[in-house]
C-alpha cells in the first residue's frame, strides 16, 4: 500500500509554496498554494503554512490511493513503489487526467511495466514536466525508487 517515500517524493516534485500563485498559462485561475494545492478556496492571497500544506498533501493522496483502489482492480497488487507512480501522476495530473492514459494503464495491469514506461515517455505530460516523467517512468519500469 504505496511506500514511506510517496509524500516525500511528492513534496520534492510539487515544491512548496506559501503565498497563491496564478497558473503560468491563464495569468490567473486556477491559482495554486502550497504542494501543488489547487481549488474554490485557493484564491489571490491565499497563504498556508507548511503543515497546513502537508495536511492537505496527506489528505489528498489518501483520497487519490482509495481512488484508484476502488477503480482499479489490480491496483492493490502492484509493488508499494510501482503504486507511488500511479498516485503521484494522479495528483500531479488529476485523477480523471490520469484515467485518459488508457494504453499505460492496460500495460501496467498487463506488468509490462517497461512498455508502460515508455508509453509514459511518450505522452503530453512526458514533454510538459520531463524530469518527472522520467524518473516516475524509470520507477514504473524497474520497480525501485528513482531519487
Amino acid at each position: 500500500m504505496t511506500s514511506p517515500y510517496l509524500l516525500t517524493d511528492i513534496m520534492a516534485d510539487e515544491g512548496f509554496r506559501a503565498e497563491a500563485y496564478p497558473d503560468p498559462l491563464s495569468g490567473g485561475d486556477p491559482w495554486t498554494v502550497g504542494y501543488g494545492a489547487t481549488g474554490p478556496t485557493i484564491l489571490k492571497g491565499t497563504v498556508w503554512t507548511q503543515k497546513m500544506a502537508q495536511n492537505d498533501l496527506a489528505m489528498r493522496v489518501g483520497k487519490l490511493t482509495n481512488q484508484l483502489q476502488a477503480s482499479l482492480p489490480w491496483f492493490r497488487n502492484l509493488a508499494d513503489l510501482r503504486q507511488d507512480v500511479l498516485v503521484n501522476m494522479a495528483y500531479q495530473l488529476g485523477f480523471a487526467g490520469l484515467l485518459g492514459f488508457h494504453r499505460t494503464l492496460g500495460l501496467i495491469a498487463d506488468s509490462d511495466y517497461e512498455g508502460a514506461s515508455k508509453a509514459m515517455m511518450a505522452s503530453a505530460w512526458a514533454k510538459q514536466t520531463p524530469n518527472r516523467a522520467k524518473r516516475l517512468s524509470l520507477q514504473m519500469n524497474s520497480g525501485l525508487r528513482q531519487r
